[in-house]
């Protein structure tokens, strides 16, 4: 392991930073939390605060387990660019070349008398933007959502090609390539892969993925032999607001959610940054080309506009785009945090986040088992990761 000093970080900001987490803790705004910095190959922090468990005390490890949530899309993105890799699809496919499902699915925006043929169909590409035409549920409840919510898009009991058949029956939201509206789209990815592999997803993963890279850890089921690992959110949620009941690791589900649905610790997906970090290589593996990391972590929103309305506010920042799969930032200023320029990223639900930083060669770790989003501790963990570079 490297020191500070070898990595370019100022030691006191470090601990500054781990007083302010510490402090998250004592005023009971998070249960505990584990944080995973690296740059140039060295660990600069890896260090756990809290508790794992607040109903039983158990203290935050390591190794502990997060439900990671949308940080599962990264991955999944990952393994649809390794198909494409292989020849086995174009991003330029239309999604109905492989879910004949989605052959004739029309679009209800609101400002029709009725649903229309799209003007293009939705493609791989705007799957991995988010730019497909797609919605999802949690994010308002105008009437297509509405019908995500009543199809039970978000609940695991379909499979992934169970919930392929039920969207494809729910027109699409807005018109394909037309818009950056956050979605169900890498839950579609899911059931994608598993159509041209003909492997569930969780098993592509552990063989293309998860094994090469050493993520132990990293799995849709936790299995019991590390159940008491896993990491537990408060009874009710400080900030008050509705109570989100987090997914259950310990059973499999129908669906295994290309969206929403691994474990992991923060050593195993500090092996998946770094392998993204050094262009698709980790330990003489590799898992991608340099090509496809550069196109994955580049901005493919170009002009299209995001939705920035209502729940989705905070999800894409000024100065931000979106790659396949990893939001990126655009420019030095607009956005309210620190950050660089080539700078990408992104989060889950529960109170995870991550990004990466090529520019300064490093990239970094926040887990938390929080009730609702984080948003304010995702933005203090950026601010503070930055203010301890030197350089």
């Amino acid at each position: 392991m490297g020191h500070t000093a070898d990595t370019g970080f100022h030691a006191p900001a470090l601990d500054a930073l781990s007083h302010v987490l510490q402090a998250e803790v004592n005023q009971g705004r998070l249960p505990g939390a584990v944080a995973y910095i690296a740059r140039r190959g060295h660990t600069v922090l890896h260090r756990a605060w809290g508790r794992q468990n607040p109903a039983d005390g158990t203290p935050m490890a390591l190794d502990s387990i997060f439900r990671i949530y949308s940080m599962t899309k990264p991955l999944v993105s990952v393994a649809i660019m390794q198909l494409v890799e292989r020849g086995q699809l174009l991003l330029s496919d239309p999604i109905g070349q492989h879910l004949s499902e989605f052959a004739q699915v029309r679009v209800d925006d609101g400002h029709s008398p009725a649903p229309r043929v799209p003007q293009q169909p939705p493609t791989v590409q705007d799957l991995l933007r988010h730019t497909a035409g797609l919605t999802y549920e949690i994010l308002g409840d105008d009437a297509i959502q509405q019908r995500y919510a009543q199809a039970g898009l978000g609940s695991r009991k379909l499979s992934n090609t169970g919930f392929a058949h039920a969207l494809a029956a729910i027109p699409y939201r807005y018109e394909p390539g037309s818009i950056w509206q956050y979605s169900r789209a890498t839950d579609l990815l899911g059931a994608l892969l598993e159509r041209v592999t003909g492997q569930p997803l969780g098993d592509y993963l552990q063989t293309h993925i998860l094994a090469p890279l050493g993520m132990v850890d990293t799995a849709f089921v936790v299995p019991a032999d590390k159940h008491s690992r896993i990491a537990e959110p408060f009874a009710h949620d400080p900030d008050g607001g509705q109570q989100m009941p987090l997914m259950d690791l310990r059973r499999a589900t129908p669906m295994q959610a290309g969206g929403a649905g691994l474990g992991s610790t923060a050593a195993d997906y500090a092996r998946f940054l770094q392998c993204v970090l050094n262009g698709g290589t980790l330990g003489g593996v590799r898992i991608l080309s340099p090509a496809s990391v550069r196109l994955m972590t580049a901005d493919h929103l170009g002009d299209i506009p995001v939705n920035r309305s209502g729940r989705a506010a905070e999800l894409l920042p000024p100065g931000h785009g979106f790659g396949l799969g990893f939001a990126v930032r655009l420019q030095e200023g607009l956005g309210a945090q620190l950050g660089s320029k080539g700078m990408y990223y992104w989060s889950g639900i529960s109170g995870t986040v991550f990004f990466v930083d090529p520019a300064k060669e490093f990239f970094a770790i926040l887990l938390t088992q929080a009730p609702n989003q984080r948003n304010w501790s995702r933005a203090l963990f950026r601010n503070l990761v930055y203010t301890a570079l030197n350089d």
